[in-house]
């Protein structure tokens, strides 16, 4: 049994939460971010996509001063809990949907703008 059998199984134990504390205490200790391999995947395609693009991500820029506005929005937008949009806010620049049709892409973008926000379509 490696040393890591037993890390292994945790992990498929742990809760969503859990893993994503997991990450952020990975983020804090060695200096990296997963955001920013989860963004290289994508940038390979991103020449044809250029053509026509039928789906969106919705990526939260800042938060602005209204953090609790833009909260409740995501919250109420996205179906989450206090606790998993919190994240998300707090997690500035954060990818809140992916594979949104433009008209609701646009619509989520509105929403979080007039709450203070700053959101970017991708």
């Amino acid at each position: 049994m490696s040393k890591f059998d037993s890390f292994m199984k945790d992990l498929e134990s742990a809760s969503v939460l859990e893993l994503n504390d997991l990450v952020k205490a990975i983020e804090e200790k060695f200096g990296v971010s997963a955001a920013a391999v989860a963004a290289a995947g994508p940038a390979a395609g991103a020449a044809e996509a250029a053509e026509e693009k039928d789906s969106f991500t919705l990526v939260l820029t800042s938060a602005g001063e209204q953090k609790i506005a833009i909260m409740k929005v995501v919250k109420e937008v996205l179906s989450l809990g206090l606790k998993e949009a919190k994240d998300l806010v707090d997690a500035v620049p954060s990818t809140l949907k992916e594979g949104m049709k433009k008209a609701e892409a646009d619509e989520l973008k509105k929403k979080i703008e007039e709450a203070g926000g700053k959101v970017e379509l991708k």
